[in-house]
């Protein structure tokens, strides 16, 4: 009797060990599913054929038209290769810290059945630039060397005045609300901000946690910064860096 209760609580004991691996190995899994493509919606944004929307994480297509808004340079040829990798397609997505937007959209890295990487394809090919926001960092060093690559080589949106590179002293007004990667050299430097040409750049409160001392340039040195150019309320014109990859 004693021996088939020990047996019995020993087969209890490995019952509970292998829920606890199948509990992890679903947790890993969870990060990672695979999804059939239904519709693609435009350079950076598809339909699964079950419904859910997907952002592709890390970067941003030019706008195609909508809503009266015009195309932006290299729209619909995001769209249209975005198209041809996926649609119709089986694709893998591989998921980060936060799995949604404020829109719903699941955040991922796309990947094809043989190991292609989506994301990176659209960077590379300058249809695409890198657009990092916390806590989602772990590919954002892996498409920043492809889109230097692609800026390098001048391909697709670095060859539009609207997305190429651009002096911080040639800001002006006329770029307000616009997303811009900037590069100047640092006249003068303070705890989270600096002055770049014309513009004030800064890092707001909630972001500074991600800023470790070494990310902070110094007086003099050359960067890039990349973001949306505003206006302050005194008037000026500052840009917020979110992500310590948004400063080379």
């Amino acid at each position: 009797m004693l021996r088939t209760k020990l047996n019995l609580l020993l087969i209890a004991l490995l019952l509970c060990v292998a829920g606890s691996a199948d509990a992890g190995s679903l947790s890993v899994i969870g990060q990672s599913r695979w999804v059939e493509v239904g519709r693609v919606i435009d350079g950076d944004t598809f339909r699964t054929r079950a419904g859910e929307k997907v952002r592709l994480l890390g970067i941003n297509t030019p706008e195609i038209a909508h809503d009266r808004q015009p195309a932006q340079p290299y729209g619909m040829d995001a769209k249209r290769q975005l198209e041809q990798l996926i649609s119709g397609k089986t694709v893998r997505l591989q998921l980060d810290r936060d799995k949604k937007d404020n829109y719903g959209r699941t955040l991922a890295q796309v990947y094809l059945r043989d190991g292609s990487w989506i994301n990176a394809l659209l960077v590379r090919n300058g249809l695409a630039l890198v657009y990092t926001f916390a806590p989602n960092f772990r590919w954002a060093q892996q498409l920043l060397n492809e889109e230097a690559v692609a800026r390098r080589d001048m391909l697709g949106i670095w060859k539009s005045e609207q997305f190429k590179v651009l002096e911080a002293r040639d800001v002006t007004a006329r770029l307000i609300g616009q997303f811009r990667l900037l590069r100047g050299r640092i006249k003068a430097s303070g705890p989270f901000r600096f002055q770049l040409g014309k513009l004030t750049i800064t890092i707001p409160r909630s972001s500074r946690q991600w800023f470790a001392p070494s990310h902070m340039p110094k007086d003099g040195q050359q960067v890039i910064v990349r973001g949306r150019i505003r206006t302050s309320t005194g008037g000026g014109l500052f840009l917020a860096l979110h992500s310590p990859y948004d400063l080379e």
